[in-house]
């Protein structure tokens, strides 16, 4: 086939650790250089607080980190045309990687670990750092296992949309602490976010619960880098329909806590409308 001759393929080995831990250091630079010639000139005019300060900062490399990484995985599934063709996530397995999606998953993997020494270099509260230290140890665990089991196509697919969603969520947090009112903006966010998660859970159950099943390899061969058997796709489709549920019930404590928070608002504002109501009332029978 003349197509195949202009692509190279290429596979995972020790060498990548290297790889890794040499663009891990690249991420270190580029979120220093972000936060000192952005993120810090635009906080200083914005006044923030110590709390506010911190997440405005986990917002803004979050954001930019998301909109790079939408860029380039769409690119890449639209030059490989995964998106036409569903099957593809299943009847080629285990699918040779081309040199931009392994380099898309070593660059992924550097950046999660480069954030947790950056839980250190950026002074984050204690009280914080559980929370990110548990969703950036989630992003390694499941970029590293679709990387190392070969699923990188179905990461890949899942990936995208999961970003998307992520963008629209920091930068209407990015947008909220300049004081302006975003309630539509997270309307249709939390929509996406219930819509992403169903996808999710969707592709999933296809590739793992039929499409695998139907292609399943008859032995564990780490050589062929075929993980198709029964123990594996349990254990992918298990740890992914977990982590859907955990984060939907933080979706839905997350949306609760706002409805309290906009109740409590509202109390305030009655009282004060009930007492003008009244003096108004009084001024005008002694008038």
């Amino acid at each position: 086939d003349d197509n195949s001759e202009q692509f190279h393929f290429f596979d995972y080995g020790p060498k990548d650790i290297a790889t890794i831990f040499f663009y891990m250091l690249i991420a270190i630079n580029l979120h220093t250089l972000i936060q000192e010639n952005i993120l810090d000139k635009i906080s200083s005019h914005l006044h923030l607080s110590k709390t506010k300060y911190s997440k405005f900062n986990e917002s803004g490399q979050l954001a930019f980190f998301y909109l790079f990484s939408i860029i380039w995985g769409a690119s890449i599934l639209n030059e490989e045309e995964f998106i036409t063709d569903p099957a593809s996530l299943w009847k080629d397995y285990p699918r040779s990687r081309m040199l931009q999606v392994k380099f898309f998953y070593i660059c992924q993997i550097a950046y999660w670990l480069h954030a947790l020494p950056e839980l250190y270099f950026q002074k984050i509260e204690k009280e914080d750092i559980p929370r990110q230290l548990c969703y950036i140890c989630l992003y390694i665990a499941h970029i590293s296992g679709a990387y190392v089991l070969n699923f990188q196509h179905l990461g890949l697919i899942l990936m995208v949309p999961h970003y998307l969603v992520e963008l629209i969520f920091h930068a209407l947090r990015l947008f909220h602490f300049s004081d302006e009112n975003n309630q539509k903006g997270f309307t249709i966010w939390a929509l996406l976010f219930i819509m992403v998660r169903l996808l999710t859970l969707t592709l999933s159950v296809l590739t793992f619960g039929f499409g695998l099943a139907r292609v399943e390899n008859p032995g564990f061969s780490i050589a062929d880098g075929n993980f198709n058997v029964l123990p594996v796709r349990i254990g992918c489709l298990a740890a992914i329909c977990l982590t859907q549920a955990w984060m939907m019930w933080k979706f839905i404590n997350f949306q609760l806590k706002k409805q309290r928070e906009h109740v409590k608002n509202q109390i305030p504002k009655k009282k004060t409308t009930n007492t003008k109501n009244k003096r108004t009332k009084k001024e005008s029978n002694r008038g």
